[in-house]
């Protein structure tokens, strides 16, 4: 029976798909393409109702830094690809001036389909935040990449990443740009999310907080060259 799992991920139930999937991920019997594929057709929870596409994770496959999000939004839903845009552009900045290349990175979500609510023209989408159970569902999926990519840094971008990987223990402002002790990678930081960055009021805040996740990225090169 675990066989048949294995040897097509897609023959499962769709709403059975993330936990087939990290049960073969763990045992190493399939590979990336095979578990992406087997995302496409998730009905883990009910989010793929109103999304239009899967976001699955995306970069090198093993990568040396993970990068982990809340989930794709209105651009990434259409594009099909995770961090594409504002929030992405902002992230890509962050990135360069910390000196990591994102082409040698992998980069994903907690959750792989928007979560959305028309805006009050309904002319737009606007973000909504994922609920645990959702989160829940989904989690499985991102476990399957952790055990796929064997990062030796894990960056976790934003509370909704962080509590679901680390615990709700964790609080992004307090241990912020410091190495925690996890099992997950050998090395785990958590940091704002690049969104963060975009809400702030104005100006001056806007560049503190884009120095701030500037420096707590700069972590990394600084383990990884250790």
């Amino acid at each position: 029976m675990a066989r048949a799992v294995v040897d097509d991920l897609r023959a499962v139930a769709p709403e059975a798909r993330p936990a087939a999937a990290l049960a073969a991920t763990s045992a190493a019997r399939v590979g990336f393409d095979e578990v992406r594929d087997a995302a496409a057709g998730c009905r883990g929870c009910d989010l793929w109702e109103r999304a239009t596409q899967t976001v699955f994770g995306q970069g090198r496959v093993p990568a040396r830094v993970m990068f982990v999000g809340e989930q794709p939004g209105d651009r990434e839903d259409i594009a099909g690809e995770p961090f594409v845009g504002p929030a992405g552009q902002l992230l890509d900045r962050a990135l360069d001036e910390a000196g990591i290349d994102r082409e040698s990175v992998f980069i994903t979500n907690v959750v792989k389909h928007f979560r959305w609510r028309p805006a009050p023209n309904g002319k737009r989408r606007l973000h909504e935040k994922p609920s645990k159970a959702q989160v829940g569902a989904c989690l499985p999926w991102v476990e399957s990449e952790l055990a796929l990519v064997k990062p030796e840094a894990l960056v976790l971008l934003g509370a909704t990443a962080a509590n679901a990987l680390l615990g709700s223990e964790v609080k992004v402002m307090r241990d912020r740009g410091r190495p925690i002790e996890s099992v997950l990678a050998p090395l785990v930081v958590v940091t704002i999310h690049p969104s963060a960055v975009l809400r702030s009021r104005d100006s001056a805040e806007r560049e503190a907080s884009f120095a701030g996740l500037v420096a707590d990225l700069g972590t990394v090169p600084a383990h990884l060259a250790a």
